[in-house]
């Protein structure tokens, strides 16, 4: 796990992204705050558009995509509303005192068997 961030750098509710280094490369990652406050760690590109998921708006344990109105869910990465059918990855994510860690070089969600 990587640091990324501090806690307080994410908004309340809300999403950040953030560049996070892997053996195979960076991958970009949208570090996002829910509606009860949990931290969770998705892919920042929606897998309808490839565009970025931070930009979004979070209601609930969901992030919608700015585009389209594509929905996911921060804990699977599965969609709910259409046009997206397919789910983005979920990474590890820990909080250790301000820091905010990552692990973005496998995919951690339910919905991984899927892809």
């Amino acid at each position: 796990m990587v640091r990324v961030c501090s806690v307080r750098d994410v908004p309340d509710p809300g999403a950040l992204r953030v560049e996070v280094p892997t053996p195979s490369g960076t991958v970009a990652v949208a570090v996002v705050r829910d509606e009860d406050g949990e931290l969770h760690a998705v892919s920042d590109t929606c897998s309808h558009q490839a565009v970025s998921l931070s930009e979004g708006d979070v209601e609930g344990c969901m992030i919608e995509c700015w585009l389209h109105g594509s929905a996911f869910d921060l804990r699977t990465g599965r969609p709910s509303a259409l046009p997206a059918v397919h789910p983005v990855p979920v990474y590890a994510l820990a909080v250790d005192g301000d820091d905010v860690l990552v692990d973005a070089t496998a995919d951690i969600g339910p919905a991984a068997e899927a892809r």
